[in-house]
């Protein structure tokens, strides 16, 4: 079995003996995203117009900090000059990045491996201090050992057009991609590299979802996901859970859903993702509280 058979294989058995969270079969069966295609990565908040290798450099750096999600309430968000209205913790940081790229390109290498927290923390306009940008810089600093002289799009030919054997190879190769059971950030740079057109893979349609804390939570809201009430409580309540526990039942229900939902309908599990991600940036979804826990997975 490759890495994703494991993901489904764990999610399955996880879900299968959660305590506290389970799948409402009803209305899962029920559940219908219509017909939809991967979403485009949004070109303004994204660097997609430079070479097919600065891209590429772009979407890796990216995926290398992106997590998070616990610290996301502290960070000092963007605003959408069109809307007014600050955008998410994901979009903070990968909107800085887009205009570091722009304004600089990429980092080398180099640069990478001897990245400093407070010149990371001055790119992404955050106060030096954040525990989150002392672990970006650890993560981008890992990411230029990784890479050792070699870009980004070698790394993506070296899959052989696999995106499963990238997922191995960043997952095997960078221990804050070795996200066990999940490897959210080892499988989503495949992704992205594909919808941004600057590699391709035939096996796309055997990654699950990415799963962090917002696929879990659109959900839920939807009825899909069912937290006992002690579980309710704390997530409504803002609590932050540690990671293990009712925190990865949560994503492996979420997971096993996406798998049991693609089957049914046909859809691809990493679309699938996509669109239930952009349907949690709907303000009525973001208003409801989400869980929240800090780590380097997600």
């Amino acid at each position: 079995m490759g890495l994703t058979d494991d993901v489904r294989a764990s999610c399955a058995r996880i879900a299968a003996g959660a305590r506290w969270v389970r799948i409402d079969h009803e209305r899962l069966a029920a559940y219908d995203a219509g017909a939809i295609d991967p979403p485009p990565l949004d070109p303004e908040r994204h660097y997609l117009e430079g070479s097919e290798a600065d891209v590429a450099t772009y979407l890796l750096t990216v995926d290398a900090v992106n997590f998070g999600s616990g610290w996301f309430p502290t960070l000092r968000k963007r605003t959408d000059p069109h809307t007014g209205r600050p955008v998410s913790g994901y979009f903070t940081i990968a909107w800085a990045l887009a205009e570091r790229f722009r304004a600089h390109g990429p980092w080398s290498n180099p640069e990478l491996r001897a990245m400093r927290t407070d010149e990371l923390a001055g790119v992404l306009d955050q106060p030096r201090d954040h525990e989150l940008m002392a672990l970006y810089a650890q993560a981008l600093r890992e990411l230029g050992r990784f890479l050792g002289d070699r870009g980004a799009l070698d790394v993506a030919r070296e899959a052989g057009g696999s995106a499963e054997r990238l997922a191995e190879t960043l997952a095997g190769g960078m221990a804050l991609f070795h996200d066990a059971g999940f490897f959210k950030r080892a499988q989503i740079v495949p992704s992205d590299l594909a919808l941004a057109g600057v590699a391709s893979f035939g096996d796309l349609d055997r990654l699950t979802i990415m799963a962090d804390n917002l696929i879990p939570h659109v959900l839920r809201c939807d009825g899909v996901l069912v937290y006992d009430d002690d579980l309710a409580a704390l997530v409504d309540g803002g609590a932050l859970l540690p990671l293990g526990g009712p925190e990865r039942e949560i994503r492996a229900c979420a997971v096993h859903a996406c798998e049991l939902l693609s089957r049914r309908l046909g859809i691809p599990e990493r679309v699938l993702d996509t669109w239930l991600w952009n349907r949690g940036q709907d303000p009525a979804i973001k208003a409801h509280a989400r869980h929240r826990t800090r780590c380097v997975y997600y």
